[in-house]
């Protein structure tokens, strides 16, 4: 398990803010993301969260033409939704920022600088798409086409969706402006460009010596790098954005994934900025012995693999390179991936106006897609919120500290010398929250969410064996040691959990009448027993079974759908 000394940077990919995110979003970054830094600061560690909103980029642009407003409108009015969905949703955030603070701009403005200094930035005249109609060019996603590499339809200018190259606009196949349609003409305009070619070797060599790399992420990123890299556009030819700081580049902007990327720096600035150690982010990017996290979806690999590491070796700064990236598969709907316009999905404003955060929680990392595309149908939500999470997990509490309330006057009772079968249980219990512990810091969050509901079973069968309300006229002090040992189990679910459904954990938490809120306590409380004559609350039921009707659940999610802003 980590030191308590270690220093751990938990990051998630920032979302475009021109649309609320749908469960996908969520379940690849924010979501796990959050699962890691509650599990690291349980552990002791100095832990810091951050992320923040991407308000630049193209999206948004194209977004805010369609609706008639300011890119800085819009950006302003979904940040500031987004970030309270994101508290509704229990993200513990130390820092949720945007790529609008003045502390990014600055950093980005300055990193960039440092590049070019370093000979790494060159500027060129070259060629790009330009819309007559509108009279703009076309960078990202105002044009699209085939993609040229699989022949995907609406394949945009930065990234094809269907195979995940990154692109550039002239690369397009009949290409064709996203505002009006209408086929571009190419045009010459200068740009400035960071030269990836002279980033191969040491790209490589971070990567195949980084064992904490997952291999799915390793081997994209090695094949990436194998295809040749070669020099990517840093600046573009759009209002919206921060102004590029080169001689020479009155108009530009910086290229999006350029700016993003270098907020994870930023964010930790930005935080410490607001504290009395002001100095304090350099521990978490300079220190060798700091862990670095990022949590990403599958398409955004090699700007965290490639981009993001090319930029900070250029930098010449010596920061710290991403310890681990953790990148999910893709969660689809249906069979289909996630579509605003064509109403597949479910959105994260949505989802809490149907069921209770930590329903969703649990069902989202229990299922994480983490070796492969996983698919969201309302029976597999509602098995795991009836068999799992009310059956098993809330069974088993529910009914050890129900007979506890009524059978020993809401006390925990004495044990009297605990046999073999008792014993087994508690260092069962041990083992399975060593192996969550484990499935943890190694990304398999799937499994240690899943392990929470098998140490509920283990619970359920312990009682089922020992069947101590039959012991209670023949051998109390017997059915005595039994329910304290289920109390123990229960203890230790209620802190382990609390990474995964932090206000189920934190209700458990004051039934069990301990002091202070869970956040306080630390993952090694989970082996440390309630004393017998610890007195407890009256429990109440955590959880409680859902409707398993597809059709009446995707009706209930059409009507809270016609009653929500638009997305």
């Amino acid at each position: 398990m980590i030191g308590l000394s270690q220093k751990v940077l938990v990051t998630s990919a920032w979302p475009y803010i021109n649309v609320t995110p749908h469960l996908g979003n969520l379940v690849g970054s924010m979501l796990s993301a959050d699962v890691t830094a509650r599990y690291y600061r349980l552990c002791g560690a100095d832990t810091l969260m951050v992320s923040g909103s991407d308000t630049h980029g193209t999206p948004i642009e194209v977004e805010a033409l369609k609706q008639g407003i300011t890119p800085k409108e819009l950006t302003d009015r979904n940040h500031k939704k987004v970030s309270e969905l994101f508290k509704r949703w229990d993200i513990s955030f130390d820092n949720y920022t945007t790529t609008e603070s003045s502390v990014h701009k600055a950093f980005v403005q300055k990193t960039l600088l440092e590049i070019q200094q370093n000979g790494y930035i060159f500027s060129q005249e070259t060629e790009m798409l330009y819309c007559e109609h509108d009279q703009r060019f076309l960078p990202d996603r105002f044009v699209e086409g085939k993609c040229p590499h699989c022949g995907a339809e609406k394949a945009r200018g930065d990234q094809c969706d269907s195979c995940g190259k990154l692109l550039e606009p002239t690369l397009l196949v009949e290409p064709y402006c996203a505002l009006c349609k209408n086929p571009p003409i190419a045009k010459t305009t200068k740009h400035w460009y960071i030269d990836l070619t002279k980033l191969s070797e040491p790209l490589c060599q971070y990567i195949q010596n980084n064992p904490q790399l997952p291999q799915n992420v390793k081997n994209f990123s090695l094949n990436w790098i194998k295809e040749g890299l070669k020099p990517r556009a840093v600046t573009r030819d759009v209002e919206w954005g921060i102004p590029a700081p080169f001689e020479g580049a009155q108009g530009k902007t910086i290229y999006v994934w350029i700016d993003a990327v270098l907020g994870y720096v930023s964010a930790t600035i930005e935080y410490y900025k607001q504290t009395e150690q002001p100095e304090k982010w350099r521990e978490f990017w300079f220190d060798k012995t700091a862990q670095t996290l990022y949590f990403v979806g599958k398409d955004n690999i090699p700007f965290h693999t490639i981009i993001l590491p090319a930029l900070l070796l250029a930098s010449g700064q010596d920061y710290n390179l991403p310890w681990s990236v953790s990148a999910t598969e893709f969660l689809q709907f249906k069979g289909q991936k996630a579509s605003k316009s064509q109403r597949i999905g479910i959105w994260i404003d949505e989802a809490l106006e149907m069921f209770p955060v930590d329903y969703w929680r649990f069902f989202l990392i229990s299922t994480r897609p983490e070796s492969k595309d996983t698919n969201f149908t309302w029976t597999a939500f509602a098995e795991k919120i009836n068999a799992d999470l009310n059956d098993t997990f809330g069974n088993f509490i529910h009914r050890t500290l129900s007979f506890i309330n009524i059978k020993f006057d809401s006390t925990v009772p004495t044990p009297t010398n605990p046999d073999a079968d008792d014993q087994a249980i508690l260092d069962c219990l041990r083992e399975k929250i060593t192996h969550a512990a484990q499935d943890i810091e190694s990304g398999n969050l799937q499994s240690a969410a899943n392990t929470l509901i098998a140490i509920s079973r283990l619970g359920n069968q312990y009682l089922n064996t020992k069947e101590p309300w039959n012991l209670m006229k023949t051998n109390k002090e017997k059915a005595a040691t039994i329910f304290y040992t289920a109390t123990q189990i229960v203890k230790a679910i209620t802190v382990i959990s609390q990474p995964f459904m932090p206000t189920t954990a934190q209700q458990l938490w004051q039934t069990l009448k301990i002091n202070g809120k869970i956040e306080q306590s630390r993952w090694s409380d989970a082996l440390v027993p309630l004393e017998a004559g610890h007195i407890l609350l009256k429990p109440q039921p955590l959880f409680h079974k859902i409707e398993t009707d597809e059709d009446k659940l995707d009706e209930q999610l059409a009507q809270i759908r016609t009653k929500t802003a638009p997305k």
